[in-house]
């Protein structure tokens, strides 16, 4: 094999080893979400745009220790124009074998425009886990955070890492 062969082949190889990022060794699940119903903007009052949103919405788990569960979950959220703060949330991770209970500590959301219209919402924060059973019952008590990132104005990907 000549030289130029050689720094092919390592260049591909390292490109195929980036592609496939595996996963961290920290993400505990990654979820595809979508909201669950209607939610509504209820104006406080107080200002223009500052309002309280409550939502439900349910996850299928695709990666990590969680992958195949299904996570039913819910949120208040005060909004201040485009920036907001989590005042509530949590929800249930069902999976064969056991179960999971997250509870929101502190989260912030802020909303995500492209070309002047907004296709979502990305936040971040902290919850506990409040209980776990079955091979996940080691979680308990413990801190995780999260990431949620926008897929449409009603759909987004969440991450939960260890914290």
């Amino acid at each position: 094999m000549n030289r130029r062969t050689l720094t092919r082949l390592a260049g591909a190889t390292l490109g195929l080893i980036a592609a496939s990022q595996p996963a961290r060794a920290d993400m505990i699940a990654r979820y595809e979400c979508s909201t669950a119903g209607f939610y509504s903007q209820e104006p406080i009052g107080d200002r223009p745009d500052h309002n309280l949103v409550a939502q439900d919405y349910v996850c299928v788990g695709v990666d990590g220790l969680l992958k195949g569960a299904v996570y039913s979950a819910s949120n208040a959220v005060e909004w201040d124009g485009p920036k907001a703060t989590i005042v509530f949330g949590g929800g249930v991770h069902r999976i064969p074998g056991g179960r999971l209970v997250t509870q929101l500590i502190e989260g912030t959301a802020h909303l995500v425009m492209k070309d002047g219209k907004p296709v979502g919402v990305e936040s971040s924060g902290r919850a506990a886990i409040k209980f776990a059973s079955g091979p996940f019952a080691g979680l308990s008590g413990k801190s995780v955070r999260f990431v949620t990132t926008p897929v449409s104005p009603i759909r987004f990907n969440l991450e939960f890492t260890a914290d």
